[in-house]
């Protein structure tokens, strides 16, 4: 009983998200889901991203969280619309969410639009929310063990970006693990390793970002 349940929530969701990611085509706007455990960085990364991109595409953003509205206020610092969806517990964002969140937005005026998901390497590779596109982050911190123990995570995401490269020399972490594995698991997988704090790497983040907008015109 319990499989078949779990296996028309998706069903479900996946209908919504089919229709999510037609009204994005339409509009001619780029959506990427971005996902990682907590504190990986994907907030810092956004504020970086619209730093070097605000001049050059038109963004917007969906935080979602379990509570509060703190990484939405962030980004709205940053002079960029951002809407909060607080799942109030559940650990991932779905379709049906997005739609809701959508509604605010007017996806005409944008060229991107990124889903902040919640904080979790499980739920939100499992669920699509209408994105043309899934990406992850991966801390060094988190250690070099985690493609093989999320790989599904690793398979449905189109890029890695492996954070936080500036700590590598005070801690045990091999990224050269970290690429071996996530290879093995998802050979199309584009890999870049970056820094939030040192700039390192978002130059060529940016660059992949623009050639997705730019394919979807």
């Amino acid at each position: 009983m319990a499989i078949s349940v779990v296996r028309n929530i998706l069903e479900a969701n996946e209908r919504i998200s089919v229709q999510n990611r037609e009204m994005f085509r339409k509009n001619k706007v780029f959506v990427l889901n971005l996902m990682s455990s907590p504190g990986a960085g994907k907030t810092s990364l956004l504020e970086q991203t619209i730093d070097r991109l605000k001049d050059k595409a038109r963004i917007g953003v969906i935080e979602g969280d379990i509570q509060s509205a703190r990484d939405a206020e962030r980004i709205a610092d940053k002079g960029i619309q951002a809407v909060q969806i607080n799942t109030g517990g559940a650990c991932h964002l779905d379709g049906n969410m997005i739609r809701d969140a959508v509604e605010q937005f007017d996806l005409a005026a944008l060229d991107l639009l990124v889903v902040e998901n919640v904080g979790n390497l499980v739920c939100p590779a499992e669920f699509n929310v209408g994105e043309a596109a899934k990406a992850m982050i991966l801390s060094v911190t988190e250690g070099d063990d985690k493609p093989m123990k999320y790989p599904l995570m690793f398979q449905e995401s189109k890029i890695l970006l492996i954070n936080k490269i500036d700590l590598l020399p005070y801690i045990d972490c091999d990224v050269n693990r970290i690429r071996t594995e996530a290879k093995q698991l998802n050979p199309e997988q584009t890999i870049i390793e970056i820094s939030c704090t040192t700039g390192q790497g978002l130059n060529d983040w940016c660059a992949w970002l623009e050639d997705q907008i730019r394919a979807s015109v």
